[in-house]
C-alpha cells in the first residue's frame, strides 16, 4: 500500500458488528460447548456438499473456461489503472505475495499426505473407480487427482474474483469491495445500503471461517511434527502455544503493512519453498519424479471432464466430498476477499499479466510441487524406505509428511525449516486477509491506505481462537475433521456471491461495450 498511510476513516459498523458477533461468538461457543459447535458445522458440511456438489463442480468448470478466455483473448491487454499506469512491485515480489498469500499451508500439508492417502486408499478414495490400492494405477491416480485438486481449477477461482475487482476499482473508479464487482449485473444499487452490507458480511464470514480452517490444519500438522520429530505430546496446551506464536506473527506483519511486513514475510516464505523444492528434486529419485509427473499428467487429462462434473455419484463420498468438494469450498470461501488483496497489488499490470501471476504460474508451481514431493513419497513407500501410509493410519491425515521427512538426507535440518515455513506460510495468508477484512470494515477504504491497527489485531486473534478450538475438540477420523467442517461452511456461505461474480465477469469482459474501449 503506497506510502503505507494509516486509514483514519470511520468503521462500517453494519459489517464489523455482525461479523465480530458470529466469529467471536463461535470462538466463545467452542470453549463453552465445543461438542455442539462441531456437530452443527458437521451438519452444514454434509448437507451443503452432498446437496450442492453438482453446483460446485459446474461453477469450477465454468470459472476455468472464463479465466482461460480472458488470458488468451484481446481482453488480456487491458491495463489496470489505464494505459499509463506503472506497476509498483517487481514480478518476483508480486508472485511471492500471491503464491504464499493464496496457498497458506496447503502445499506442505498435502504435498505428501494427499498423494499417499489416495495411493493407499486409506479412507476409501479409490472405491468408486475400482482401482486397487498400492497398484501402479493407484500411483497414477494419486498423482493425477492431486494435480486436478491443486492446479488450474482452484487458482482460476482466485484469479476470477481478483480480475473483476481490480478492473472495477482501477478502471471504472468504483470502491474497493466485493459488492462493487457485482455492479455489471445489478448497477450501483448493489454498493449501497442493505445489499452491500450483506455481501460484505458474508464475504468476511467466509474468509474468517476459511482462515480458521487453514490455521487449524496448520496447527494439526505442526503438532504432529513436534510429536514425531521431538517427542512433544500433542494436546490443547501445545496447540494454544502454537496459536499464540502464529497469531502474533501474522498480526505483527499485518500491522506493519504490505510494503514492510507482508512483502518481507512473503519473500521469506517463497524462498523457503523454492529451496525445499530444488533440494528434494536433486536428492530424490529424480528420474522417477519426472516419469510420474508425465504419467500423472496424462492420467489427469484423460479423465479431466469426468472428474470435473462428478458430484460424487461416480467417485464416491470419500474422494469427492471429503477431498475435491472440500477443496472447492475452501477456495471459494477465500476467493472474494483474496481477490481484493490480489487487486490491491496489481495496479499497473495488464489482465494477462495478472492471470499469469495469479493463475498460470501458481498452478504450474503446484504441479511441480506435487510431482517432486508426491513422486518421491510414492517411490519411498513402494521401495520400503518409508512406511508413510502406516503413519497416516495411526496418527491422522496430516502426519505422513513427518515420517517422509525423517528419511530425507539432512532431515534434522529440514524438519525445523519446514516448521518455520508452515508458520510463515500461514502467517502470510492470515496477515493479508486480516488486513483485507479490516479494510472491508472501513468506510471508503483505498488501496494505498492501511486499515486501523486495532481492527487487524481483533480479527487476527478471533481467527486464531476458532482454529485452535476446532483442532483441539473437532479431530475426527482424519484428525482435522473439525476444521474441514469450518471450511465447507465458509465456502457455502459465499457460494452464491461467487457465482454472481462469475456471471458478472462474463458480462463485464465479453459483453460490455465500455470495457472494449480499454482494450489496447
Amino acid at each position: 500500500m503506497e506510502g503505507n498511510k494509516t486509514n483514519k476513516k470511520p468503521i462500517r459498523w453494519n459489517v464489523f458488528i455482525p461479523c465480530f458477533l458470529v466469529v467471536g461468538g463461535a470462538a466463545i461457543l467452542g470453549i463453552v460447548n465445543n461438542e455442539w459447535l462441531t456437530k452443527v458445522t458437521k451438519g452444514i458440511f454434509s448437507w451443503s456438499l452432498n446437496s450442492f456438489g453438482w453446483l460446485y463442480q459446474v461453477v469450477a468448470m465454468v470459472t476455468l473456461v472464463v479465466v482461460a478466455l480472458l488470458a488468451f483473448s484481446k481482453t488480456g491487454n487491458i491495463r489496470f489503472g489505464g494505459k499509463d499506469a506503472k506497476a509498483k512491485y517487481s514480478f518476483g515480489s508480486w508472485f511471492a505475495m500471491t503464491l504464499t498469500g493464496g496457498i497458506a499451508t496447503g502445499l506442505i500439508t498435502y504435498g505428501v499426505n494427499e498423494v499417499l492417502i489416495y495411493f493407499g486408499n486409506i479412507y476409501g478414495e479409490l472405491d468408486g473407480y475400482g482401482v486397487k490400492a498400492l497398484s501402479d494405477e493407484a500411483a497414477q491416480f494419486a498423482m493425477g487427482r492431486s494435480f486436478y485438486n491443486w492446479t488450474f481449477v482452484p487458482y482460476a477461482m482466485y484469479a476470477l474474483s481478483g480480475v473483476v475487482i481490480a478492473y472495477m476499482y482501477f478502471n471504472r473508479k468504483k470502491e474497493l469491495s466485493v459488492s462493487a464487482s457485482l455492479i455489471p449485473l445489478f448497477g450501483e444499487g448493489v454498493t449501497k445500503g442493505f445489499w452491500k452490507a450483506l455481501i460484505d458480511v458474508l464475504s468476511v464470514l467466509a474468509i474468517a471461517l476459511g482462515l480458521a480452517s487453514s490455521l487449524g490444519a496448520g496447527l494439526a500438522l505442526i503438532g504432529t511434527g513436534l510429536s514425531s520429530a521431538y517427542g512433544i505430546k500433542q494436546g490443547p496446551i501445545v496447540w494454544f502455544v502454537l496459536t499464540a506464536i502464529i497469531t502474533a506473527t501474522f498480526t505483527v506483519a499485518s500491522v506493519t503493512g504490505i510494503d514492510k511486513g507482508i512483502k518481507w514475510l512473503a519473500g521469506l516464505t517463497s524462498k523457503i519453498f523454492y529451496v525445499l523444492l530444488i533440494v528434494l528434486f536433486l536428492i530424490g529419485p529424480t528420474l522417477y519424479i519426472l516419469n510420474m509427473a508425465n504419467v500423472g499428467l496424462g492420467y489427469w487429462l484423460d479423465r479431466f471432464w469426468t472428474w470435473g462434473f462428478d458430484p460424487g455419484t461416480v467417485g464416491g463420498e470419500a474422494l469427492v466430498t471429503w477431498w475435491t468438494m472440500y477443496d472447492w469450498a475452501i477456495w471459494i470461501a477465500y476467493a472474494p476477499l483474496m481477490g481484493i488483496f490480489f487487486a490491491i497489488i496489481a495496479y499497473g499490470r495488464t489482465v494477462r499479466q495478472f492471470l499469469v501471476i495469479n493463475w498460470i504460474l501458481p498452478a504450474s508451481f503446484g504441479f511441480v510441487w506435487f510431482s517432486v514431493w508426491g513422486g518421491t513419497a510414492l517411490k519411498w513407500q513402494t521401495s520400503g524406505k518409508a512406511d508413510i501410509i502406516a503413519t497416516i493410519q495411526e496418527e491422522g491425515a496430516v502426519a505422513g509428511i513427518w515420517e517422509f521427512l525423517k528419511h530425507v538426507p539432512l532431515g534434522a535440518i529440514i524438519i525445523p525449516v519446514i516448521i518455520v515455513a508452515l508458520i510463515a506460510a500461514f502467517s502470510t495468508t492470515a496477515d493479508t486477509m486480516s488486513t483485507t477484512i479490516a479494510a472491508l470494515c472501513t468506510k471508503g477504504a483505498k488501496h494505498d491506505e492501511e486499515p486501523a491497527i486495532w481492527q487487524k489485531i481483533v480479527w487476527g486473534v478471533s481467527i486464531g481462537l476458532i482454529a485452535c478450538i476446532m483442532v483441539a475438540f473437532g479431530g475426527g477420523e482424519q484428525g482435522v475433521d473439525g476444521v474441514k467442517y469450518l471450511a465447507a461452511c465458509g465456502g457455502f456461505v459465499v457460494l452464491t456471491i461467487f457465482i454472481l461474480q462469475v456471471v458478472s465477469a462474463i458480462k463485464l469482459f465479453f459483453l460490455d461495450k465500455e470495457t472494449k474501449k480499454d482494450i489496447m
